[in-house]
């Protein structure tokens, strides 16, 4: 499964994630929205990153992920929280079959969580979303622009810790309009060997339009993009996508 073999060595690859400025831009998000958010709901929330960050904020923090073994990353990083921070919860769950306890004010679904579901499938999550998320509630998602996706297909990306080298090669299918990665992920033993695993992600090329289509369809409104290079995050070949939950569905499982 996509994320477990990577997830011991997934925080060290990704050490210039911007974290602070996607969680700098989702506390914007939520004021421009008029949204006093007590509890936030983190959908593909990985190893926990932030979601930890927003629990130091003083959010209650709920993260959502389908791969125990990058929950079991998130569970770690959340034991060493400075004392008086919230302890997020986690569950395992896959987008398409999100169920909580209760409600929350916001959500954010950060790098790249929905490009990982299919197109046929967004309805669903939008759906379910809209369940648990306040009526008035604020959500925030980001999405690779197609032709990002489509402009990495031949290409070789390498990325190495001390203790991990990932070799990344994608191509492009266009039956399917996504992006495929095969990733060779190789982790040092303590004798000196090297373990090498072999996983595979699909990302799924979703227009903005679609994206605000099905939002609406679901029973969101106020819905806005933003081209990722003007938010705090600069990242140009993202665009941010912002939603307010009517709460049309709400409850009607």
């Amino acid at each position: 499964m996509a994320y477990d073999s990577l997830a011991p060595a997934y925080d060290g690859l990704t050490r210039d994630v911007p974290y602070e400025a996607f969680a700098d831009l989702l506390e914007k998000t939520i004021a421009d929205y008029g949204v006093k958010a007590g509890t936030v709901l983190d959908l593909a929330c990985g190893s926990g990153t932030l979601t930890c960050l927003l629990a130091e904020r003083g959010y209650e923090t709920i993260g959502v992920d389908g791969s125990t073994e990058m929950l079991m990353e998130a569970s770690n990083k959340a034991e060493k929280l400075k004392s008086g921070t919230v302890r997020p919860l986690f569950l395992c769950q896959r987008m398409q079959e999100l169920d909580l306890f209760g409600t929350v004010e916001a959500a954010v679904c950060a790098l790249d969580g929905l490009d990982y579901v299919p197109e046929e499938d967004l309805s669903e999550v939008f759906r379910r979303l809209g369940l648990f998320l306040e009526p008035g509630g604020v959500f925030l998602c980001d999405i690779n622009k197609p032709e990002k996706l489509k402009s990495l297909s031949g290409q070789v990306f390498i990325d190495e810790t001390e203790e991990a080298f990932c070799v990344w090669r994608a191509e492009w299918d266009g039956e399917n309009n996504a992006c495929r990665y095969g990733i060779d992920i190789f982790t040092a033993e303590e004798d000196g060997l090297w373990e090498r695993d072999f996983e595979e992600h699909i990302e799924y090329a979703h227009s903005p339009e679609t994206i605000m289509q099905k939002l609406k369809a679901a029973g969101f409104s106020d819905v806005t993009l933003t081209d990722g290079g003007e938010t705090e995050v600069g990242d140009p070949g993202r665009i941010f996508i912002a939603a307010r939950n009517e709460g049309v569905n709400q409850w009607t499982k």
